[in-house]
Formats: C-alpha cells, sequence, structure tokens
C-alpha cells in the first residue's frame, strides 16, 4: 500500500468545502446532503484544493453516482456518530479531480476525519428510571389501597373525642403489650386510681382480672382488654336509661348541683334538645342567689325561644318555682324545667332550703318534681360521690348529668357512682356546644375510655 494511503486525512478538508458550499448556496438550487464516502481513495482527496476555490467546474452526475453506492456505509457512520444531517447544496466536485465510478476500491480509510464512531465506553449513559407507585409521582393525585393494603384508621366518635384525655392512660396503655404479669397488673391497677374509678371499683376489678390470668383464661393484653371492656360495662350498663318525660303535664324537671359545675348551661341545651322532640317548654328562673343568674337563664330562654317565669334578684326561690307550675299548667306547657341557686352539699342550711322548694312544688302537684337531675362535674373527682349523698339524703335525686367530660381525665368516675348508687344516668356533657349534651349509652362510653385512637 502506498505512503499516500497510509497518511491520514486532513481535517480541514471539510471545513473548505462547507465554506465553498456556503458561498455557493444562493447560487446553487438546494439538494439533499451529501457526505463524502467512506470508500473513496486517499489518494484522489489528496488532489483536492488547499485554498478555497472560487470558479470550480461543476460535475454533478459523477457526485449523485458516487453518493449512491456509499449511501449505506455512510449512514451507519452517521448514526453510531450521533452527527445530524442538515440539508444543505450539493457538494460540487472541480473538474479536475476525477472519481472512479466504475472501480470500487475495498478498505479504504474514512476520509471525513470528524465522523468518527463513539465507543461503548464514551456513549453517554442513559439514566434508569424506576418504576415508582402509582400516585407517587409529582403532579398525580393520591391513589388509596384497596382491600387489606388500605390503611383503617380508626375515625373517633363524639365519646372518643371528649374523653381522649381518660383513654390517653387507659387506652394506651395496652399497645404493644402482650404477656400478663404482675407487674403489669400494678400498672393496671394505678390507671384505673388515676380515673378516678375509685379504690373500691378498682380492687374489685383487679381481683376479677387476676383471679382469670390465675385460671388461665387470660393469655395476652388483647384478652386482658376484653375482658376489662366486659367488667366496665356491667357495671354502667344498668344506668343506661334515658328519660322519659311523656305521661306528665307539665313534666317538672328540677335541676340541682353546686356551683360552676353548669346548671344554666345544662338546663339551656335540654331546652332545646326537648324542642327538637316538638315539645313545649318553659323555665323557672329559680336561682335567685346568684348575680346575673336571672339574665342568663333568660338569655337562653330568648334563644331557644322559651318562656322563662322569672322575679327580682333575692326573692324567695320557692316562690318563682310556683309561679312557674301554675303558669305552665295553665298554658298546657309539656315540659317544665326549674333552676336552683348553687349550694355546697356541706352547708345544712341550704339544703334545708331546697327541700323547702321540693314540699312547695307538692302542693300543686304530689308527684313534683318527677324529675331531680343532679349535674356533677367530672373534674371534681371522687368528690362527685360525696355531693351525690347529700343531694340523695336532701331531695331524693333520681338522674345525674356528667358534665365537662371533655376537660378531664377523670371520666372514670362515671363507673364509681354507677357501682356505689345505681342512678340513672341521663346526661354527659361532652363539650361546649348545644349538640354535645348526649343522652348517655354505656357501650360508646367504655369503648371511648379504652379507645386507643389519637
Amino acid at each position: 500500500m502506498s505512503s499516500e494511503q497510509d497518511s491520514s486525512p486532513k481535517p480541514e478538508k471539510r471545513g473548505l468545502f462547507s465554506r465553498w458550499r456556503r458561498k455557493n448556496k444562493a447560487v446553487e438550487p438546494a439538494q439533499p446532503a451529501v457526505v463524502a464516502s467512506q470508500n473513496a481513495p486517499p489518494a484522489q482527496q489528496s488532489d483536492l484544493p488547499q485554498e478555497p476555490l472560487k470558479t470550480p467546474e461543476l460535475s454533478e452526475p459523477l457526485v449523485r453516482a458516487k453518493v449512491e453506492a456509499a449511501a449505506v456505509e455512510v449512514t451507519e457512520v452517521v448514526t453510531q456518530a450521533n452527527t445530524p444531517v442538515e440539508p444543505e447544496a450539493v457538494a460540487e466536485v472541480p473538474a479536475k479531480v476525477s472519481v472512479p465510478v466504475a472501480t470500487p476500491v475495498q478498505n479504504a480509510p474514512v476520509a471525513v476525519s470528524q465522523i468518527q464512531p463513539v465507543s461503548p465506553a464514551e456513549q453517554p449513559a442513559v439514566e434508569k428510571i424506576e418504576a415508582q407507585p402509582l400516585g407517587s409521582m409529582p403532579g398525580e393525585l393520591p391513589i388509596k389501597p384497596e382491600g387489606d393494603k388500605a390503611e383503617n384508621k380508626k375515625r373517633p366518635n363524639r365519646f372518643s373525642r371528649a374523653l381522649s384525655r381518660t383513654s390517653a392512660g387507659l387506652g394506651a396503655f395496652f399497645l404493644g403489650r402482650k404477656e400478663i404479669s404482675d407487674e403489669l397488673l400494678e400498672e393496671l391497677e394505678t390507671l384505673l386510681l388515676m380515673a378516678d374509678v375509685g379504690v373500691d371499683v378498682t380492687t374489685d376489678i383487679i381481683g376479677e382480672l387476676t383471679a382469670r390470668v390465675k385460671r388461665g383464661e387470660l393469655n395476652d393484653s388483647d384478652t386482658l382488654k376484653a375482658e376489662l371492656h366486659r367488667v366496665l360495662l356491667d357495671i354502667v350498663s344498668p344506668c343506661e336509661q334515658a328519660l322519659d318525660v311523656s305521661g306528665k303535664q307539665p313534666f317538672v324537671l328540677l335541676v340541682v348541683g353546686v356551683n360552676g359545675v353548669g346548671k344554666t348551661t345544662t338546663i339551656g341545651k335540654l331546652a332545646q334538645r326537648f324542642q327538637r322532640e316538638g315539645r313545649s317548654v318553659m323555665l323557672a328562673a329559680g336561682d335567685t342567689f346568684r348575680a346575673a343568674a336571672v339574665e342568663q337563664l333568660q338569655v337562653w330562654g330568648e334563644r331557644n325561644d322559651v318562656a322563662v317565669v322569672a322575679q327580682h334578684t333575692g326573692a324567695d326561690s320557692a316562690s318563682v318555682i310556683y309561679d312557674a307550675i301554675e303558669s305552665a299548667k295553665a298554658k298546657n306547657i309539656d315540659v317544665l324545667i326549674a333552676d336552683t341557686a348553687g349550694r355546697l352539699h356541706t352547708k345544712s342550711n341550704l339544703m334545708e332550703e331546697l327541700e323547702k322548694v321540693k314540699r312547695v312544688m307538692a302542693k300543686l302537684d304530689e308527684a313534683a318534681p318527677h324529675e331531680v337531675l343532679l349535674v356533677l362535674d367530672a373534674g371534681t373527682g371522687q368528690n362527685a360521690l360525696n355531693q351525690m349523698h347529700e343531694f340523695n339524703q336532701a331531695v331524693g335525686i333520681t338522674g345525674l348529668a356528667l358534665t365537662k367530660l371533655d376537660g378531664t381525665a377523670k371520666g372514670g368516675v362515671a363507673f364509681a357512682l354507677s357501682r356505689r348508687f345505681k342512678v340513672p344516668l341521663r346526661y354527659v356533657g361532652l363539650g361546649e356546644g348545644v349538640d354535645d349534651l348526649q343522652v348517655f349509652r354505656a357501650e360508646d362510653y367504655v369503648k371511648a375510655v379504652l379507645s386507643d385512637v389519637d
């Protein structure tokens, strides 16, 4: 092989043709782009002029024949080098260059040095995109899994939200526990006492659970929690008795309790509840001792469009309630709710005044009051038992309303009251809203106390 064939082509040749084509592009018609064939002999291409051609003679038929012979090989080179081919005018070759068409040249080096195959190592790495689950890519809406893959979160009901502070101890106690030991039972006993279940009731509960553990009936924390649920439900279920105001007209409801437990607020919520049931309601402002108590009850009356019987501050409470009963009978009112002044259960003279109110009511109706509702603040804890004892002796309590359960962790006092007095628990206050005074439901209450919902 000659030295001319061994010599590598000069890279500036393509630049000369490009400049010449750009210069003559405006004169010649547009033609498909032509890439120099790699089969062209280097000796022939070495005769190309080294300076720009000014007035070359065109030989278009010969160029076209050469392009058709090398089209396949040039296409492969261009594809590997990822070099885009732009449409340009047909390269014009001077008349001095003779291009043999009939004699193919084999194994000739590539004349165009700019087009080189790219090795695999030099090729740009293709970024791999991992498969992403549906709904995880940006801009996609989250897709909820179906079936067992769905995240089943417990939605707390109104009882669970109100008793969340109480359940923060008892409900969370069983999370992650499996084995039952003496230490576990002692810790459970402490939590029951902190929730104001009471010493006597707590002792009975722990004794029953311990006996079942020794008999092998309780094996892990799940069975222990289920048994505790059953025991607590047995305690409060007998006290789940809704208030029935039918059969008497007017049905006289006397509300009593110590200062600050929420008697007047409870009366306003009860009035709205009875109205939604389609009953006519009248209020008696029997709390003539506390300042602005009459005005507060009148505001509730205006809010619910209910008549309020009231006198000036300092008037006899018994006389106010007496007038209210007469007015309710004359107007065929379904329910009369009588408010009374808050009094400490330790003050005997105030408790005697409450007995007087009851005697005066009996003059107009021997069965009145048909319901004596004691309002207790759940936050007072075991002191609620003393209040229940004293008021029960004075006027005979027939129903309970346990308020402010959403603001205390002592919701267990309901179990102590139910076990000791067995008085119907009519209503529970689960918040400040009008609809937050709910009828007591034993099953919902126990579930809320033992709930593990955040």
